[in-house]
């Protein structure tokens, strides 16, 4: 359990983000801040160097192995219905792969202090770049503010996609986050950390502000890498948001900036398209033109104990800790068909487990993520496949069927290049439209969409077993279809008020 001193201590080390200085290069260290040099706040932002590393922490606390860096992600695909637990323990998710957490439970509390401390670094760098933008030029200055806004948008959008109800429910009106806009640096008197929650409207239209800011500011070109957010990062994030606000016009509003009008479909500007090979981008280390955004680790940046992907998703080199289960999408002929050539089928590996009484039973592991301890597979945040589809479905519940296919089949030719869907299963709008979903299913399956996928389209969490346990279906008007507020939040906060 996480109590009130250390929810404190991990508020403080977020505040106190401006008292240190943060590691050097992001080429050496691949965004990771290395505390090497006290110095007093004034300092900071003295020179373009120490700004810099101040971006780099900036990533840094989005990939929190709590956040980003790897629960968020594995939470996303747990609580769906792909994965089946193999060894139940408390640490690695048991609560929630079985819907059972509560405002206490660990995950529940360390991924909320982890994101409102990403969301604080934010807010502090916002403020100190501001009285010290003569320490850069304007160019500068501006990608570094986009990238900020960028990174808080993607921050409290996942936030309200966990700890808050889906948009669709009923436009927004629901209570939504304490949206934290301004640089806390010290939350130790009375009352300080009170702040009341605004509804998932008004958190949207905040995480709209600062995409539409931001790619406003963002270079066009992907100049720092792969690992740092450029304008077609932006823009593709926020064609997710429109998505899970259903609105699927804003949709194709964005995904057209980056998809051009014919094949081989790729961004008009900033060199993003699709790998030739799917296999390409999951080689632990990918940084091509499929990825908007990718978080990177190193062996002395890795995502932490037990919080890695290839750990939970992979029996080796992992610790298979989930394996695929059988009635998800593995089902699909695509992944499991004896005669699929489907190269996304490589991300498969069976394992065979024979009992004390000689009985063998074959286990369906991922394998997209394959690195050895301490598992540093770079995490994809936004990748090109991902916009395609995207754009496939918008354009299907709109009507357009024709761009809507054409769109699915870019993505299902890149992995199997010779398939013809059955034109039972693309001939309507509604049966397109499942089609479009079940494509995203096989191709970002432990990429943590599942669970929002879910959200948005206003479906239960399905009911799973498997030997280790069972996990109950939830219904979309259960309390526990989404996750209660931290039980610490509720007792710092006073304004704070939680899920019924």
């Amino acid at each position: 359990m996480i109590t009130i001193k250390k929810y404190k201590y991990i508020l403080n080390a977020a505040v106190l983000a401006l008292t240190v200085l943060l590691g050097s290069s992001c080429k050496k260290d691949l965004l990771t801040p290395t505390p090497t040099t006290s110095i007093i706040d004034s300092k900071t932002f003295d020179t373009p160097a120490r700004i810099l590393s101040q971006v780099n922490g900036l990533y840094a606390g989005v990939k929190n192995g709590q956040f980003y860096g790897g629960r968020y992600v594995i939470y996303n695909e747990i609580r769906g219905e792909e994965f089946i637990i193999n060894k139940p323990n408390g640490v690695t998710g048991l609560d929630t792969w079985s819907q059972n957490v509560n405002s206490n439970t660990n995950e529940v509390v360390n991924l909320w202090s982890a994101a409102y401390a990403a969301i604080n670094r934010v807010n502090v760098f916002l403020a100190g770049l501001n009285a010290n933008l003569s320490k850069v030029d304007a160019t500068t200055a501006n990608q570094y503010i986009g990238e900020a806004e960028f990174l808080r948008a993607l921050s409290y959008f996942a936030l309200v996609q966990t700890y808050a109800k889906p948009y669709v429910f009923d436009n927004g009106a629901s209570p939504g986050l304490p949206l934290r806009l301004l640089a806390e640096t010290d939350l130790t008197g009375a009352g300080k950390n009170d702040l009341a929650r605004s509804t998932v409207a008004q958190v949207y239209t905040q995480i709209l502000k600062d995409l539409d800011d931001a790619e406003s500011k963002l270079s066009a070109t992907q100049a720092n890498g792969a690992f740092r957010a450029f304008k077609n990062t932006a823009i593709a994030l926020k064609a997710r948001v429109y998505l899970a606000q259903a609105n699927y016009a804003k949709v194709l509003t964005e995904t057209t900036k980056l998809i051009s009008a014919t094949a081989p479909y790729q961004a008009p500007t900033g060199g993003t398209k699709l790998e030739a090979s799917i296999a390409t981008v999951f080689t632990g280390s990918y940084t091509g033109a499929e990825a908007l955004l990718f978080l990177p680790f190193t062996t002395s940046d890795a995502p932490g104990t037990q919080n890695q992907l290839a750990y939970y998703f992979t029996l080796n080199p992992g610790n298979g800790e989930y394996y695929l289960n059988t009635s998800g999408i593995y089902a699909n002929a695509a992944l499991s068909g004896t005669s699929s050539t489907d190269a996304r089928k490589g991300f498969i590996t069976k394992v065979s487990v024979t009992d004390a009484n000689k009985v063998t039973t074959i286990y369906n592991y991922l394998s997209k993520y394959k690195t050895s301890s301490p598992f540093t597979d770079y995490i994809p945040v936004l990748r090109y496949s991902e916009v395609l589809l995207n754009a496939a479905e918008a354009y299907a519940r709109t009507g357009d069927l024709v761009n809507a296919t054409a769109l699915l089949y870019a993505v299902r030719h890149r992995s199997d290049a010779t398939f013809t869907f059955d034109p039972a299963d693309i001939g309507s709008q509604t049966s397109l439209i499942n089609t479009i979903l079940t494509e995203r299913r096989i191709e970002l399956i432990g990429e943590g969409f599942r669970l929002t996928d879910l959200f948005r389209t206003s479906q239960a969490l399905p009911a799973k077993s498997g030997a280790q346990g069972n996990s109950p279906a939830v219904a979309v008007t259960a309390s526990n279809y989404i996750w209660p507020i931290s039980g610490v939040e509720l007792q710092t906060n006073k304004l704070m008020q939680p899920n019924p």
